[in-house]
């Protein structure tokens, strides 16, 4: 088995199938790909990545009782995002924040993920994604996706503590599929904590910025036929490499030292952010 380490969640094992889906190409490339988009050339303590997240989805699904069908789809639910996560959608124009979901199946049927299901029988496994209620729910709900971001982004932020991440997991439990709250406590710690990462975390003036400059230098790069929109689906790391190997380099060292910061446009920024409300259900 597969021993993995958790920021937040501690050491876990995963067994063969699943050891193989995250030995995979497109999950090892998520260890590239960071959570934040382009924040990290900003503030580098913002280094947690989609690969993280992904396992950390996994565990979730897994602790708290999800079929093997819905850890898988709980683990490959990101794969096809690409460089710089969400940047994607503002390049491509998805104000929906879910080109990523768009192409999941096209990147997916071109990995060697089809061949690693059906090897184990699973070969259907990722062609309804509604169906698994832990790993997604509409907002205002909890799942296992939001719950997992929620909690690993604050984390790395310095916003909250293991221990608060600790005393949540004991107040979370599963309804009728779904996750729910044991209290009224919980549900108000929470929606407090969701509220706080929309608006101190996603909508920092810096972080966006960092996103917004960077949306426009890889729309510049695909105008200019430096970058093909196929190229998104390389990581991070990769996509900066051609970027500065292309004559790009004083436009990424200018967004590194924030210049032009002082006329960012905010407001405008952070209303075109997907509007967010947590409002969890208490369990019975």
């Amino acid at each position: 088995m597969l021993k993995l380490e958790d920021t937040i969640y501690g050491s876990w094992e995963a067994d063969e199938l699943l050891e193989e889906l995250i030995l995979s190409a497109p999950m090892q490339r998520l260890k590239a790909v960071h959570q934040g988009g382009a924040i990290f050339l900003i503030d580098p303590s913002q280094r947690h990545t989609r690969y993280e997240h992904s396992l950390g989805v996994c565990w979730l699904v897994r602790h708290f009782g999800g079929s093997i069908e819905e850890q898988i789809a709980a683990l490959l639910h990101d794969v096809s995002h690409t460089a710089f996560s969400h940047v994607g959608d503002q390049v491509f124009g998805y104000s929906g924040e879910d080109y990523h979901e768009q192409i999941f199946t096209e990147v997916i049927s071109r990995s060697e993920i089809p061949l690693i299901l059906a090897k184990y029988g699973y070969d259907q496994v990722l062609t309804d994604f509604e169906r698994y209620t832990l790993l997604e729910q509409p907002l205002p709900e909890l799942c296992a996706d939001r719950v997992d971001y929620t909690l690993r982004d604050l984390f790395h932020a310095g916003m909250i503590s293991q221990a608060d991440i600790n005393h949540f997991l004991i107040g979370l439990t599963v309804e009728g599929g779904r996750m729910v709250l044991t209290s009224e406590t919980a549900a108000r710690w929470i929606s407090r904590q969701f509220k706080r990462l929309n608006d101190e975390y996603f909508k920092k003036p810096e972080y966006l910025f960092a996103n917004q400059r960077m949306a426009e230098i890889l729309k510049k790069a695909i105008t200019d036929g430096v970058l093909e929109r196929i190229d998104l689906q390389l990581d991070d790391d990769a996509v900066i490499a051609k970027l500065r190997r292309s004559g790009y380099e004083d436009d990424l060292n200018a967004l590194s030292k924030m210049q032009g910061f002082e006329h960012f446009a905010v407001k405008g920024a952070a209303e075109r952010l997907k509007r967010r409300e947590l409002h969890p259900t208490i369990g019975s």
